[in-house]
């Protein structure tokens, strides 16, 4: 099965254009003109397995909003595209991701049914060029599109940058997790209903 996507979403605000591979090795082609969160879409392509390319360009002279927020939708479209019926998914996925002092938790199931449930108290407000509120707002649009329920909790943590980089992993393992496919299921969607 090739679970592969490419979308792209043009507004008066942004251009955004998404490949990517579920089924890659990491590799990252990544430039959305916040250092910061290229370094975290890094970390989805890394830790995810998915091979992810993404180019934006937004209305940052403004701040770093809309782009943010666009390229959660725009990926969240193409995951949602690339996973295609969900037969043969574990569904589930969860992971928990240190770094230092800080401990991050994701549990994700694509159940169809949008959802972000998010507790993160960020110890800073900006990481570099990086508002932490967009955090919310990228797993808010993500979820939304990829039609995934997110919960994300932020367990411990001093350093904003630790607290974000192990939410960013943690979601990437999550989401391998329930994207693997499970040889005891395969061409069977994961639920009752038959359809997700």
């Amino acid at each position: 099965m090739n679970r592969t996507a490419d979308v792209r979403r043009d507004t008066k605000e942004t251009q955004i254009h998404v490949r990517l591979n579920l089924d890659g090795t990491g590799a990252a082609n990544l430039a959305t003109g916040i250092g910061f969160f290229d370094h975290m879409l890094d970390q989805i392509a890394r830790h995810g397995l998915i091979d992810l390319d993404i180019q934006a360009q937004g209305d940052l002279h403004i701040d770093g909003h809309h782009t943010v927020e666009d390229v959660g939708i725009t990926l969240g479209m193409a995951v949602a595209q690339a996973v295609g019926d969900k037969k043969g998914i574990h569904r589930y996925g969860h992971a928990y991701v240190p770094l230092d002092e800080a401990l991050s938790r994701v549990v994700v199931d694509f159940s169809g049914r949008p959802g972000l449930h998010m507790h993160v108290p960020f110890k800073a407000g900006m990481i570099g060029g990086f508002d932490t509120q967009l955090a919310f707002e990228f797993f808010q649009c993500f979820a939304n599109h990829a039609l995934v329920t997110v919960h994300i909790d932020n367990l411990k943590g001093e350093n904003a940058h630790h607290q974000c980089e192990t939410v960013f992993k943690a979601f990437a393992r999550a989401i391998r997790a329930a994207l693997t496919p499970d040889p005891r299921s395969a061409g069977v969607i994961p639920s009752t209903k038959g359809s997700l």
